[in-house]
């Protein structure tokens, strides 16, 4: 199948992402900026940048948090005025909560927080005092926090309510830890950009195309299987869940190889289906309009390669990203059909909204032939994680509890919040066919985001495997303090981490 046409119509062209440059600094209070932040806690006294300044400006936080006009509270926060021109023109004075209880999650969150209440008027510098109430080993989630509340969705808008300043200067941090904190930033908001691009513009092969500029960019290796390589694969399943459609599938495969030569790699698999209209199985309306997010788990895949190719992350580590377009024509694929799937397994089709796991199984597949030492899939997979988890936590289910803690660990010392859900045997007849190996759904409402964990379960064979559904966190109907609503760029830094430690 080759594209047509009405594949390469032109669109509008997206603003690149958010670049500020990012420079340390020792002087917080006489450098000359628009605003300086600065971060007041419940539990200690003032910082020093907050004193400087209080004796600078004639005591007037003193005053505020006397009067209880000023709150510590965590992400609370009021502008004043600065010390004009021997400094800042203006003070971001930001509430922290309890200095005991900071952490990673903290410093990302409120940093953020600080930002997007500075993005509706334009800046030329800001510079962040926030790491001198903070742990070393947190000073990058502070610049990643900072970038974070740069992008957002309104990438189309004709006027931008975002206004990214030329220049953010970090006092109290090193350089390490910036440079860090910027490749994480980065990397997390290319995957939300990914999300956030319309189906028009974001489809399998153009997804493909700039995965392959990512590698080219950063050093990873890519391979990209068309229609004609994904037939001669046998990857069936991913071929039938695209056959609707007139943008073809692909496979990515990313390769970064930070380790010794010959060790097992590790795998992240991730689900791509670019639009999903639910096929003959087809949407409402409703729950059509975001589903350009359907492929937040391949959009977080390249996250996670792009930061552990720029950190130089010392593993070897392969990303897959299963790319298709489910939609309705004579050709899509239908209830009742049974597809032989790569690994020779057969599934049978009782709901072609269930197709995120159809495409999975050839990808999964692909990985596991890579002898992986460890394994993670990543999918926006079933409106059932959401129901038992609710819209900001992510379910783990896992054939390996070691594996699956290390994610947890990973995990919370990230500040993304996961459940891990059960996988008993139980669970393994509910997915069963009468007339195929497996169906693609399981009995009903009940247990639907473990029984599609376990049809998944089918095709990663002895590999250690976690499967992350991320149905509920990877995109946010509505804005928060700390970031817009859209694509969140959930579980890269938990993933980071996670290959991080292992590395280590």
């Amino acid at each position: 199948m080759s594209e047509s046409p009405s594949q390469s119509q032109p669109n509008p062209v997206a603003p690149q992402l958010p670049c500020p440059s990012f420079v340390a600094t020792d002087n917080p209070i006489g450098e000359k900026c628009d605003v300086l932040i600065v971060g007041l806690c419940d539990d200690a006294p003032l910082s020093a940048t907050a004193a400087g300044l209080d004796q600078a400006l004639g005591g007037v936080i003193s005053r505020l948090i006397g009067q209880e006009k000023l709150s510590s509270d965590s992400g609370e926060s009021m502008l004043i005025a600065g010390v004009g021109d021997e400094g800042s023109q203006l003070v971001l004075l930001i509430g922290l909560g309890e200095k005991s209880k900071l952490d990673r999650e903290a410093a990302f969150t409120l940093t953020s927080t600080a930002v997007r209440s500075l993005v509706s008027k334009p800046h030329e510098k800001w510079v962040v005092a926030l790491p001198e109430c903070f742990d070393a080993v947190d000073h990058d989630a502070i610049v990643a926090g900072a970038l974070y509340g740069l992008e957002g969705q309104s990438i189309y808008r004709t006027k931008s309510p975002i206004h990214v300043p030329a220049t953010i200067a970090i006092a109290s941090a090193d350089t390490t830890a910036i440079d860090r904190g910027v490749i994480l930033g980065d990397s997390i908001n290319l995957a939300r950009r990914l999300v956030n691009e319309p189906a028009s513009v974001i489809y399998p092969a153009s997804f493909a195309e700039r995965a392959t500029a990512l590698a080219t960019e950063v050093g990873l290796g890519c391979e990209v299987w068309d229609e004609q390589r994904l037939a001669d694969e046998n990857c069936r399943a991913i071929l039938a869940v695209g056959a609707g459609s007139d943008k073809p599938p692909r496979l990515v495969i990313l390769r970064h190889d930070g380790g010794p030569q010959g060790e097992p790699p590790i795998a992240i698999v991730g689900k791509g289906v670019t639009f999903d209209s639910g096929g003959l199985s087809i949407k409402p309306s409703d729950g059509m309009v975001d589903m350009k997010c359907d492929m937040g788990g391949a959009a977080t895949v390249v996250g996670v390669m792009r930061a552990l190719a720029k950190l130089g992350v010392k593993k070897n580590v392969i990303g897959f990203c299963g790319l298709a377009e489910n939609m309705v024509s004579g050709s899509s694929y239908k209830l009742g059909d049974v597809i032989v799937t790569r690994s020779g397994k057969t599934i049978e089709i009782l709901n072609t909204d269930a197709e995120g796991r159809v495409v999975l199984s050839d990808t999964l597949d692909v990985a596991v032939e890579h002898q992986p030492a460890a394994m993670v899939d990543l999918a926006t997979l079933t409106g059932a994680c959401m129901v038992a988890l609710g819209n900001e936590v992510a379910g783990l289910m896992t054939n390996n509890q070691s594996a699956c803690d290390a994610v947890i660990d990973a995990a919370r010392g990230e500040g993304e919040p996961v459940w891990q859900l059960p996988m008993f045997e139980l669970y393994n007849d509910k997915v069963k066919s009468k007339v195929a190996d497996i169906k693609n759904i399981g009995e009903g409402r009940w247990g639907g985001a473990i029984t599609a964990a376990k049809f998944l379960e089918n095709f990663v064979g002895d590999v250690p495997w976690v499967h992350i559904d991320i149905a509920g966190p990877a995109f946010a109907d509505s804005p928060k303090p700390h970031r817009d609503a859209g694509a969140t760029g959930v579980m890269v830094r938990t993933l980071v981490r996670w290959i991080e430690n292992q590395a280590g």
